[in-house]
């Protein structure tokens, strides 16, 4: 039996089914996620209408679903050089089951082929993009998940795929399953055009009773504008793509607080840096920061 079969199996205890899932989300993800994609649509296609599929969405976005992080979050968790143990963090992961922030042996970083984009007929390039953070990922991803051309890089690298993903237009997220823990350890960098996430996320919207549900948390910052230093170019509209911002008839940007996930790609990509992090979270939701999940911890908000 592999070292990593070993951990997944201690991971789940005597959850055997958890396991075994987890086993076969990372060693077949290909048909996994488009298998899952299908029954998705199919679902709202054919029950969209129907009040029960909004709950039925609503039990399967509490086990799956993911946090949008920034850059400088990101760069937190990859640079880490210690265990971490917070959680349940429902006040940073706003989601009932999988909401814990735990990493053991970060020293362990692989990337591999990303799921979501193999899955679609045409997909964007590169398709290496999904990184595990810690070996309990890293190594199950390496000895299990070779048809996806995993590998062990380097903090160094690990960031670098992060910023060119980002200059892509790519957002970066932190993904959780109950299936895997229900912990932080994969951070995705996803398109809103491959990622199956986004698509479910959006898709939810058009379910009778599924109103508020969501399977994508926001990271938990707001974003101010100066219009003194905007030169009303539209870069912040083209960029969003939560639709978060649009453009008045005079070109300047409007802004949608409630739609905005804060991802942060309008605050980089706006070229007079007319845009920045608001110092106040969003709606109590705070975001997935290493050093504040610490503090909260240490004063008892954990």
């Amino acid at each position: 039996m592999k070292e990593s079969t070993r951990s997944i199996l201690k991971l789940h205890g005597w959850r055997i089914d958890r396991a075994f899932h987890n086993w076969l989300y990372f060693s077949r993800y290909d048909p996994y996620v488009k298998i899952f994609l299908k029954m998705g649509d199919l679902v709202i296609g054919a029950l969209g209408n129907f009040r029960p599929t909004g709950r039925l969405f609503k039990m399967v976005y509490a086990r799956y679903h993911a946090k949008v992080i920034t850059p400088n979050e990101a760069a937190k968790i990859i640079k880490l050089d210690k265990d971490v143990n917070y959680g349940p963090a429902e006040q940073i992961i706003p989601f009932p089951y999988a909401n814990k922030i735990i990493i053991e042996e970060p020293e362990w970083l692989a990337v591999m082929d990303c799921p979501c984009r193999l899955s679609r007929e045409t997909h964007c390039e590169p398709v290496s993009t999904c990184l595990a953070v810690g070996k309990v990922f890293a190594q199950l991803w390496l000895e299990h998940g070779t048809r996806f051309h995993p590998r062990r890089i380097s903090k160094e690298e690990a960031l670098q795929i992060v910023k060119d993903r980002r200059a892509d237009g790519c957002i970066t997220t932190a993904w959780f399953k109950v299936a895997t823990g229900g912990r932080t350890g994969v951070i995705c960098n996803c398109c809103s055009c491959c990622c199956g996430g986004l698509q479910g996320m959006r898709v939810v919207k058009k379910i009778k009773g599924a109103e508020g549900i969501t399977n994508v948390a926001p990271s938990g910052y707001k974003v101010d504008h100066d219009p003194n230093k905007c030169d009303t170019c539209g870069t912040c509209a083209q960029v969003c793509i939560f639709d978060a911002i649009t453009s008045d008839e005079h070109g300047r940007p409007v802004y949608n607080e409630e739609a905005c996930m804060g991802c942060g790609l309008c605050v980089e990509k706006c070229p007079s840096q007319a845009r920045s992090y608001n110092a106040e979270f969003k709606d109590g939701v705070f975001p997935l920061d290493l050093d504040l999940a610490a503090e909260m911890k240490k004063e008892g908000r954990l």
